[in-house]
């Protein structure tokens, strides 16, 4: 490998790139039906299918929930394989000495994925879901990262680090060095964001999606009552007109922290489009993927309440676990964005600084030359 700082743009490997993302999320979506069906022992041998090699299964016998199963276990192979070729590809034709490694980093990721789903069917433990769920979000955002690393779009960024400056000292700065408490205050709604997702798969191998029948209320009050007594009550009900299985109070207590960290969620995701707007004007591209964040956030909420007033119906429960997805990766992508370009500005400040006038009247005028190449 070289030691170039800056690679050279791969539309070729760019668009692979994107394309395991995309396969990636189509995993995630029928990963999400998998468990919406209840689906996940519907196979229970691993890494064979009933006995059969899995790729030579018969189509005939892809019934019920064996259809789900069956066809994420293939769908995960097609992801292994693309992100192994991902990884090969960036170690061979990658230049910057980092990608290569998020490569390795990301196969890595697969391949525990796929140890622990197997695992997961081996020893019939409801708990590696969990791990297996937050893994799969964790590998998703990589491979949105390798596919950002890999555009264009960044590799002109990238080039632009010794050269970004203001146009005019005087006025108000402008773009993301004008914006670092919105930077901090977006990475700690992405990392809350993705304690929201380990909840979420903790309710959801846990059964627990529905401990609370009610949106926006819980069981008619705003904190519902858990004592024994009401829980019994509550299992009562859930048996008598829907035969459901019972819940605990801890289930309860689950789902209600699931809904007050979506609220600390939606409150901070609107901080921070005000923020945006005032930091980094209504034209900053930043600003632009504020919006579609908080966008995803608004409908979010909206599937969040919908899975509860459908019974947890598959297809909308499954929308729930993917729009969670994309606002993660939305949030980590604008952070990595962000702070790339917080150090491209620091790096134009120091260099500024140690320049005589004329260097440094040479750096400013250096995206203007760039840009008539």
């Amino acid at each position: 490998m070289k030691a170039n700082a800056v690679s050279k743009s791969n539309p070729w490997l760019y668009w692979f790139a994107v394309l395991t993302a995309l396969a990636t999320l189509a995993l995630l979506g029928i990963g999400g039906l998998v468990t919406s069906h209840e689906a996940g022992m519907s196979v229970p041998d691993w890494p064979t299918t009933y006995g059969y090699n899995m790729f030579l299964f018969p189509i005939n016998k892809w019934l019920g929930g064996i259809f789900y199963e069956h066809s994420h276990r293939l769908l995960a192979s097609l992801v292994g394989l693309m992100t192994t070729i991902l990884a090969i590809w960036l170690w061979l034709k990658d230049t910057r000495p980092w990608m290569p490694w998020l490569g390795v980093t990301a196969f890595l990721l697969v391949v525990a994925q796929g140890v622990l789903g197997g695992l997961r069917v081996r020893w019939s433990m409801d708990s590696l879901g969990i791990f297996h769920g937050v893994i799969a979000q964790t590998f998703f955002v990589l491979t949105c990262a390798i596919a950002l690393f890999t555009s264009r779009w960044w590799m002109e960024l990238e080039r632009r680090v010794p050269a970004r400056r203001e146009e005019n000292p005087t006025d108000k700065p402008a773009g993301p060095e004008a914006g670092a408490s919105l930077r901090w205050l977006v990475l700690a709604t992405t990392i809350l964001i993705f304690i929201q997702l380990i909840i979420a798969a903790a309710m959801r191998h846990q059964h627990a999606g529905l401990a609370i029948s009610d949106f926006p209320l819980a069981y008619g009050k705003l904190w519902p009552d858990t004592s024994a007594a009401a829980i019994a009550h509550y299992n009562a009900q859930r048996v008598s007109v829907n035969g459901e299985n019972p819940i605990t109070a801890f289930q309860i207590y689950l789902q209600m922290v699931h809904r007050l960290v979506a609220l600390a969620i939606f409150i901070l995701a609107a901080v921070c489009v005000q923020q945006a707007r005032r930091q980094l004007g209504g034209k900053e591209p930043l600003t632009k993927l504020t919006w579609i964040w908080f966008g995803l956030i608004i409908a979010q909420v909206g599937l969040g309440a919908a899975t509860i007033w459908t019974n947890k119906a598959a297809d909308v429960a499954t929308a729930h676990v993917l729009v969670g997805a994309l606002i993660l990766a939305v949030g980590a992508l604008w952070c990595v964005i962000a702070f790339r370009e917080s150090v491209a500005a620091a790096y134009n400040r120091r260099v500024k600084e140690r320049c005589s006038p004329g260097t440094a009247a040479m750096i400013d005028a250096q995206p203007a030359m760039t840009g008539n190449k």
